[in-house]
């Protein structure tokens, strides 16, 4: 016991160039794959085992398209909590902090709290008319946050209890990590689902381009890549940047619209209370509607078109990808300059050739923060839908007044005649 808080504490004052390394993952590569490809070089091995994995977490990701949008929903949390165990993992091993008392409960604790916080205002969003008929749900949407404040309150009352002299600084420091984890994935994975929410097209698009520029660029990378692109990842190089670039400004603009011509990629995912299932039925808005352009002068004399016709999504489709092939990878960059500061290669080993889930989705998290903040500021307007499950929730007389104040409006403005009155 003196032992151990003697090391600690020693820990406590280590400069970050006398941070242990952390304990390498194992080689997680199934050994039929290994036998096959024995008789290649480490490169195309690790080449054939990465092509391979990733064209089957492509096919289940399809199949998960395919079972609908609660399926995706499940999927995003549950990378949320893989990603979050990861990170706190590496935490844990670099500082020893397992026999740190109670912070590995501490860690899930938050975790809880922050997920109860951010997915209640979903509940009480989007679920409105569900939540109205019981009473037991009513009170938790009512006083979400005063609840959601107590959870956090008492996690962080437990921690402060939980100090042990000699170790405050190595605790603190774990304190830290778990919020800026927090911040990392919780929130990330909240907006993926906002996005959702809006339409699978604003979910499967800037997700799809961020993948698509993650293997065109490994590919135009692998194959013609002579140039570093950046120290902090030394494997990336500017002919795989440049690459991936275009490779997905276009597969983003074609990939569009296919989706575009469909209701259940384009309409908003809405809750139906009385099948109990989400549904995505309405009038495509002009977003998704055909219409005709005009051509630039100059593409005019090398197409030989004036016009064309295309979807207006797939001029957004332009922002988005462009966001996820220059600005995406900067995820990647962070992340590698983050597994450098602790002397880590991947951070974990759940996919052979991959490494762990937090790697292949290193560039997402920015995607998402963007795709939400672009559809606020350039996209969404007000919302009937939403705006009439709120009303619904109100008390009769709420209602009627509303009804009232709305009915007068209309007659002002001409929309109603002054007839209908009364």
């Amino acid at each position: 016991e003196v032992d151990l808080e003697e090391r600690l504490c020693e820990l406590d004052l280590r400069s970050d160039s006398d941070i242990p390394d952390v304990p390498p993952p194992t080689d997680s590569t199934p050994e039929i794959l290994k036998r096959a490809l024995s008789g290649l070089s480490a490169r195309w091995k690790n080449w054939w085992i990465r092509g391979i994995l990733t064209l089957a977490m492509i096919s289940g990701f399809f199949l998960i398209i395919y079972l609908g949008s609660f399926m995706l929903m499940l999927l995003v949390l549950s990378i949320q909590v893989k990603c979050y165990h990861e990170i706190i993992t590496i935490g844990y091993r670099v500082y020893h902090s397992y026999d740190l008392p109670w912070f590995r409960s501490l860690s899930w604790y938050f975790l809880l709290c922050v997920n109860y916080f951010f997915y209640g205002e979903t509940v009480a969003d989007y679920f409105a008319t569900f939540v109205q008929r019981r009473e037991q749900l009513q009170f938790l949407i009512r006083y979400h946050r005063f609840i959601s404040f107590a959870l956090y309150l008492t996690g962080f009352c437990m921690f402060v209890l939980s100090l042990v002299k000699k170790h405050y600084r190595l605790q603190f420091y774990m304190f830290a990590w778990t919020h800026v984890t927090l911040l990392i994935t919780v929130t990330q994975s909240h907006l993926v689902i906002q996005n959702l929410f809006e339409g699978m097209i604003w979910f499967l698009v800037p997700i799809s381009s961020v993948i698509c520029n993650d293997i065109t660029a490994y590919i135009f990378g692998f194959f013609f890549g002579r140039t570093p692109l950046i120290k902090l990842s030394p494997k990336k190089t500017w002919e795989g940047f440049i690459g991936g670039f275009f490779s997905t400004v276009v597969f983003g603009f074609i990939f569009s619209y296919f989706l575009a011509q469909h209701q259940y990629f384009v309409c908003p995912v809405e809750y139906n209370s009385e099948t109990n299932r989400f549904v995505t039925e309405c009038e495509p808005s002009e977003l998704f509607q055909m219409k005709k352009y005009s051509l630039p002068p100059l593409l005019q004399a090398v197409l030989g078109w004036e016009t064309v016709n295309m979807y207006p999504f797939q001029m957004h489709s332009f922002a988005l990808s462009t966001f996820a092939s220059l600005i995406g990878p900067f995820g990647g960059f962070f992340a590698s300059g983050f597994k450098r500061a602790f002397k880590i290669k991947d951070f974990a080993d759940t996919i052979p050739g991959h490494g762990g889930i937090m790697d292949r989705f290193d560039c997402q998290y920015l995607m998402a923060t963007f795709v939400h903040v672009y559809i606020t500021s350039f996209i969404r307007g007000p919302n009937p839908s939403k705006l009439l499950k709120q009303l619904l929730i109100l008390q009769p007389e709420q209602q009627l007044s509303v009804y009232k104040t709305l009915k007068s409006h209309l007659v002002e403005k001409g929309i109603l005649q002054p007839s209908l009155r009364g």
